[in-house]
C-alpha cells in the first residue's frame, strides 16, 4: 500500500502544524519554541510559523516566550461530538454499564500504537489514572488495545507488536514481544481481555471488542476500577455479562449511523496497513 505521505497531494505543513497543537500535554502546558522544536522534531523556523498562525488564530496564546493552547481548540474536538450526537447515542450506554457494574466505561478506536478514547463515563471514585474523551494510551498497555488487537490474526499482531514496543509504564507491564503474542491469542480464544496495574498502579479493567457484521473491529469498550476494590476473578465474572450485552447494543446503534461507522474504522484494521 502506498504511503499517503509520497502523494503530490500531502501537505506537509498542515502536518507539521497539527503536530505543533498535538505537542502541548498536561506534562508541557506552557513551551517556549525550542521545546515545541524538540518535542516536535521540527525545525525551529518552522515551529515559528506554525506558532505565530496559530497564535494569530487564537488557537495559541503566549506569555512572554512560553506558548500555550487557548480554550478556542476545544472547537476542533467538539465538532466531532456535535456532528455524530456522540452524547446522545455512545455515552449512554457507557452510562448504564457504569451504572450496572459501579465502574468507569469507556468506548476506544485504535490509532496507531495507541487506544484513542470516543466516549467515556467516570465514576466519582478517585483513581491515579483519568481519562476523558480525547484521552489517548498505549494499546499494548490497555485492556481496550489488546481486545482490538485480539481479533487480529498472529500475523497482524507481531507486526503491530514490532512496530510499537510495549512500554514498561510499571514494574507489572508486559513488555516481551512473544508474551505479549500469547496473551493476545488467549484473549481471541475467550473473547475478552483483562489488564491489571499495567497502564499505571490501582487500575483493572476488562474489555471486549465491538466488532460489526461485515465491517469487522472498529473498537472495543471496558469497565475499569480501582485494583484495590476488585477480586480478579470476580471481576471477570461480574463484568462479562455487562460488556458482552453492552457491546451489542453498541453494534445495533453504530449500525444506524453508518457515517459514524465509517469514521471510526480505524487505517490499521486494513492488514496491508499494519504489515507494510
Amino acid at each position: 500500500m502506498a504511503d499517503p505521505k509520497d502523494s503530490s497531494e500531502y501537505l506537509s505543513t498542515l502536518a507539521k502544524g497539527l503536530s505543533v497543537l498535538k505537542s502541548f500535554t498536561r506534562e508541557r502546558p506552557e513551551m517556549t519554541l525550542s521545546e515545541v522544536a524538540r518535542v516536535t522534531e521540527l525545525n525551529a523556523a518552522v515551529v515559528r510559523r506554525c506558532l505565530i498562525t496559530f497564535e494569530s488564530l487564537g488557537y495559541i496564546g503566549k506569555n512572554g516566550n512560553q506558548f500555550f493552547l487557548k480554550p478556542k481548540v476545544l472547537e476542533l474536538g467538539s465538532q466531532f461530538n456535535e456532528i455524530f450526537n456522540v452524547d446522545n447515542t455512545l455515552r449512554p450506554l457507557l452510562q448504564r454499564m457504569r451504572d450496572k457494574t459501579g465502574d468507569s466505561a469507556s468506548f476506544a478506536v485504535l490509532i496507531e500504537g495507541d487506544i484513542f478514547y470516543v466516549s467515556h463515563a467516570s465514576t466519582y471514585r478517585v483513581i491515579r489514572m483519568q481519562a476523558a474523551a480525547g484521552t489517548r494510551f498505549p494499546a499494548l498497555n490497555t485492556s481496550l488495545g489488546r481486545a482490538i488487537l485480539s481479533t487480529w490474526s498472529d500475523h497482524e499482531m507481531r507486526a503491530f507488536i514490532h512496530r510499537y514496543p510495549a512500554r514498561a509504564l510499571t514494574n507489572r507491564s508486559v513488555t516481551d514481544a512473544k508474551e505479549l503474542l500469547a496473551r493476545l491469542q488467549d484473549a481471541r480464544v475467550q473473547g475478552w481481555c483483562s489488564v491489571s496495574d499495567e497502564l499505571d498502579y490501582g487500575v483493572t479493567s476488562i474489555a471486549v471488542p465491538i466488532v460489526v457484521p461485515g465491517v469487522g473491529t472498529v473498537g472495543s469498550i471496558n469497565c475499569s476500577a480501582a485494583t484495590s476494590r476488585v477480586a480478579h476473578e470476580s471481576f471477570v465474572d461480574e463484568r462479562l455479562p455487562v460488556l458482552r450485552e453492552t457491546a451489542d447494543t453498541l453494534v445495533a446503534e453504530l449500525l444506524r449511523a453508518p457515517v459514524l461507522l465509517r469514521s471510526i474504522r480505524s487505517r490499521e484494521n486494513d492488514t496491508q496497513s499494519i504489515a507494510q
